[in-house]
């Protein structure tokens, strides 16, 4: 089977400070460097060193082919991603040293989606196929219509949260997937208890506490695992790609959570996004270790 993914790629500019600034506050930073980023894009290059087949459909500037070839090479299908005359999408990310960050996202491309080509890229697709949708990108209605019609199960991530668009595209998804701070947003948006949000299955992410998942067969909660986090950055976009490619792999929700969870756990412990994530043989290993 196939993940099919409609998602950012973003140039990502990290900066090392030794606190997160306040409001009107100047803080020098210690430290820079430049990765490949983007909810979609880490999604997708964690579904990928998962072991699933990932399918990227996306848009980057005339300056993104770095981006590209970087998803290339670490196994994304990347025939879907086009040149735009929009800059490449970018973020100005601020990590302190708790590994906390605050960021600022320029969308850039990725809201310069095209219908067309997006219709093309899904006519690959076949019943029991995933997708992969964010809020940062355009056409995210329209794609998660067309692909249900296909058959797919259509896994959308309420991030950067807004309840307007959660709304719109709540008929055409099975799995919504928000972090704890987002599905207490959106149960109060709706006037529904935080177990009743309109979806029939909610998978919120707790950070280090671990996830848990609602469906018609329950509940699973699984812990998250101890680790010193160096810097959380994509730590959610980890876990996403990993559970997706769980599932497409057919693992019962509760192994999919808990290989995610040992994903995000060892990605945390590394600086950046998208190159910071683990290889499926990492994250194994790593769950070995703690079996012991």
């Amino acid at each position: 089977m196939t993940i099919f993914n409609l998602g950012s790629i973003n140039a990502d500019q990290f900066y090392g400070v030794p606190r997160l600034p306040g409001p009107g506050e100047t803080v020098a930073a210690t430290a820079r460097r430049t990765g490949l980023g983007g909810k979609g894009a880490n999604q997708s290059v964690a579904a990928a060193r998962a072991g699933a087949r990932v399918a990227h459909i996306g848009a980057v500037g005339m300056d993104g082919g770095w981006a590209v070839e970087r998803l290339r090479a670490y196994g994304v299908d990347v025939r879907h991603v086009v040149v735009t005359d929009q800059p490449t999408g970018h973020a100005i990310i601020n990590v302190d040293g708790a590994g906390e960050n605050a960021i600022v996202i320029f969308p850039g491309a990725n809201r310069a989606q095209d219908r067309a080509r997006i219709d093309a890229a899904l006519a690959e697709a076949r019943p029991g196929d995933i997708l992969l949708l964010q809020n940062e990108t355009s056409c995210v209605r329209d794609t998660a219509r067309l692909a249900r019609a296909k058959g797919c199960r259509v896994i959308y991530s309420a991030a950067p949260f807004d309840a307007a668009a959660v709304r719109e595209v709540a008929d055409h998804i099975d799995i919504l997937v928000l972090n704890a701070v987002e599905a207490a947003q959106l149960a109060a948006a709706l006037g529904v208890a935080g177990d009743a949000l309109p979806v029939r299955e909610v998978l919120v992410t707790h950070g280090a506490d671990g996830a848990v998942w609602r469906g018609d067969a329950g509940i699973v909660e699984v812990p998250g695992i101890a680790v010193t986090a160096v810097d959380t950055t994509g730590a959610g976009d980890t876990y996403l790609g990993y559970f997706a490619a769980g599932l497409d792999a057919d693992l019962p929700v509760e192994e999919a959570m808990r290989l995610a969870a040992g994903a995000a756990a060892l990605k945390v412990t590394r600086p950046g996004t998208a190159d910071a994530i683990p290889a499926r043989d990492e994250v194994e290993a790593f769950l070995a270790d703690r079996k012991t």
